[in-house]
């Protein structure tokens, strides 16, 4: 999830499990820790663009790293707080705190190498939204009164209410994949490998895909906490013919195998990007729920011969996007 999330839920995870009296050093300890596994941004290469989205959600997202996490976060927390807690002290909070992480992201649809290295699935449950402020507030509001007040009460109340959330979300998630179910078989289609994953900032609003024979399809799914659910109808694309696209342009050994790295981030959903040329691009995931309009990709013909593949993002939005979404999520 994004930064703050993840501090705050390895603040509060710290705090659950601290003395009383020692509130605030977990929560500094927890923070850093639910920070951690996110230090893999640090790994880049000018030359090869594909390398930060090939090691973002691996091993230091893993279960197995977890306990190395801790070690390294209590040592920085020590040396943050100058030698006023000792390392002993310091690494049960910064355990609780890297071990929230890992399992937090899979929760989103993003892709997390939780499991590795004895999997290098990437691990993705589709329950929550990379960014949703509802889940965040209760945690966050429960560290800093425990923080100020010194009593473990509040933040145990801000974590109950976040995993309430938490489950909200997956009964959510489980409706709008059986409208789903039922908008596919009324189209006659012999659907599979369909996703059904939160927009961003809620729980109502779904983007739903699926494959038919040679075309990937999508829809937005509205399903309100209290009321009936709502399809908003998208369109279709071909699945990408890897084969014959990679024929049709003579791809280098270099293109082919980084279009294989991004294959395997994309969990295999790429297509020609309609409206890029010659870019193929991540077919999962767009601003508006039910449009075919990626949010990144791999510039295959535009980047020079013997160069790894550029990775591109298209997030501007137009005010007529931002007011689509806004009324798909208002049920207008």
């Amino acid at each position: 999830m994004d930064t703050i999330t993840q501090a705050v839920i390895g603040a509060a995870a710290a705090q659950c499990g601290a003395r009383p009296g020692r509130f605030r050093v977990a929560a500094i300890a927890g923070a850093i820790g639910g920070l951690m596994p996110d230090a893999d941004v640090l790994i880049r290469w000018p030359t090869d663009p594909l390398l930060f989205i090939e090691f973002h959600r691996h091993f230091t997202h893993a279960l197995v790293f977890i306990p190395v996490g801790a070690a390294i976060a209590a040592g920085l927390t020590r040396l943050l707080l100058r030698g006023r807690a000792t390392f002993a002290e310091l690494f049960l909070p910064c355990l609780l705190g890297v071990a929230t992480h890992g399992l937090l992201d899979a929760c989103t649809s993003y892709g997390t190498h939780l499991y590795w290295p004895f999997s290098d699935e990437r691990i993705a449950w589709h329950v929550i939204s990379i960014v949703d402020p509802l889940f965040t507030v209760s945690l966050l509001a429960g560290v800093l009164w425990t923080t100020w007040k010194r009593t473990g009460r509040a933040v145990r109340i801000g974590a109950a209410i976040a995993l309430a959330y938490l489950g909200l979300c997956t009964v959510q998630q489980h409706r709008a994949e059986q409208v789903q179910v039922e908008l596919v078989a009324s189209r006659g289609h012999n659907a599979h490998s369909g996703q059904v994953k939160p927009s961003m900032g809620n729980n109502i609003l779904f983007r739903a895909f699926y494959t038919h024979g040679d075309h990937y399809y999508v829809d937005a799914i509205r399903v309100p906490w209290f009321g009936e659910p709502r399809v908003y109808p998208g369109g279709s694309t071909p699945v990408l013919d890897r084969a014959a696209y990679e024929h049709r342009n003579a791809l280098d050994s270099l293109r082919r195998a980084d279009i294989d790295r991004f294959a395997h981030f994309s969990a295999g959903y790429l297509i020609e990007d309609p409206q890029h040329c010659g870019v193929i691009s991540d077919f999962r995931y767009a601003a508006v729920p039910n449009q075919i309009a990626p949010l990144w990709g791999i510039d295959v013909l535009g980047t020079p011969v013997g160069e790894h593949l550029r990775f591109l993002r298209f997030s501007n939005l137009t005010q007529r996007e931002r007011t689509q979404f806004v009324d798909m999520l208002q049920g207008r």
